[in-house]
This record gives structure tokens, sequence and C-alpha cells, in this order.
């Protein structure tokens, strides 16, 4: 792993949605909690729930309460009565996200989303904030399932935009999946320790760089020396 300063100039900007742009636990606890509900399964502390902040849904309804995959697809869809309607909504963008993306934008970089976050439900956020207009293209996952691990997402956004050079663009997030990702696509990528993973998390997973905060991060970025 390397310090923050990269000895890259990437020119694609990968940036995950959750915990990374976005402060969305609340309304992606509550929503779960509320799915969980539906099976008896009552949460009193939301706290709990926060492993469910960036990975694939579905994965994590079988880890962590050993739904079968049936079962997880139905709590999916608990989850979905809720979230669409009001837990889409509970979420927060992080104090100078927005700022970072100007810059960006400004030294000509190319931003892209890539989440596991249903695109659909990805680009209301984004139109919520008013920050569609940093990103030049906004990759997620399927409602259907079909496209729902992040090497997927990651691999869609490379196709879509003719990313060849895959030394050019580099994967931004907040857990370990984002940096499994990244590796199974062949990028660098960068760990942030602002949102949901911790260091040993986004170490363990392989990150490349790992950043304490957005400062670090557009320092990174945007190759200040």
């Amino acid at each position: 792993m390397k310090n923050a300063v990269s000895q890259k100039n990437y020119t694609y900007i990968l940036l995950d949605l959750d915990g990374t742009v976005t402060d969305s636990m609340p309304g992606i606890t509550r929503s779960v909690q509320y799915a969980l509900s539906c099976f008896d399964i009552q949460v009193t502390d939301i706290n709990t729930l926060q492993k469910f902040v960036g990975p694939p849904l579905k994965e994590s309804f079988m880890e962590y309460y050993h739904f079968s995959e049936k079962m997880a697809m139905k709590a999916i869809e608990a989850y979905r009565k809720r979230f669409e309607k009001i837990g889409i909504y509970e979420n927060s963008v992080y104090p100078s996200i927005e700022s970072l993306l100007k810059e960006l934008n400004k030294a000509k970089k190319k931003v892209m989303l890539a989440t596991s976050k249903p695109e659909i439900y990805a680009r209301q956020i984004l139109d919520y904030f008013h920050l569609t207009p940093y990103f030049t293209f906004i990759g997620g996952s399927s409602l259907d399932g079909s496209i729902s691990q992040k090497d997927q997402v990651i691999h869609l956004v490379l196709e879509r935009n003719k990313i060849n050079d895959k030394n050019k663009a580099v994967m931004v997030g907040d857990r370990k999946h984002d940096i499994e990702g990244a590796k199974k696509t062949g990028l660098d990528s960068v760990g942030v320790l602002y949102g949901y993973g911790d260091r040993q998390e986004l170490s363990l997973a392989g990150a490349n760089y790992i950043v304490q905060d957005i400062k670090e991060l557009s320092y990174l970025l945007l190759n200040e020396r």
C-alpha cells in the first residue's frame, strides 16, 4: 500500500456512492430494519446494521442472517418498498465532496459513478443533491440482479466508456467490495476511511492507497505535490 501521494495521473475517477459520496447509512439501515421485521426479526439498534452499507444487499442478507437466496430476494423486495419512498432521502452529502467534484471537473478528470446500488436509485440520489452534472457516467447494479457484484459494475463502466488503458483509471470506495472489485477488473484502488470500512478491512482487501479524509483524497487524485 502506498502513501496518499499518487504516482500516477488518473484520468478516469470511478467513485462509489454509499459511504464515499453520500452518507446513506440512515436510509439503508432503517430499510433493512423494516425488511427484517417482515421476517419477524426485530432489530432495535440500527447501528448494528451498518455492515449493510455498501455491499450488495442479497449477499449481506445471506451472509449476516443466513437467508437462502429466495429469502434474500424477498427481503430485497421488502427493503425496496420502504427505501424507494423514504429511505432514499434519509441521506446526506459528505462535506467537501461537491468541492472535490468541482475540482476534478476543473482538472478535466472524467468522474464516473460505480455503485452496487441499483442505477435507478443512484440517479435519483445524485439528482436530488444536484450532483449529476459532475458525473460523465452513472453506473450501478440492475434491479433484476443480473448486475450486482462490484466488479460487474466496474466492468460495465469501463466497457460503456471504452476505457482500455486501465492505468488511467482508479476506483475510490470505502468497503472491501470496492477494492476487491477494482482488483478483479485490473484497476488501482483508493480506500477512504471517512465511510464505513476501517483501515484493516481496506488494507487486507489490497487497496493501493488509503486516505483519511476528503482533503487527502483530493491531494491524491489531483496530484498536488
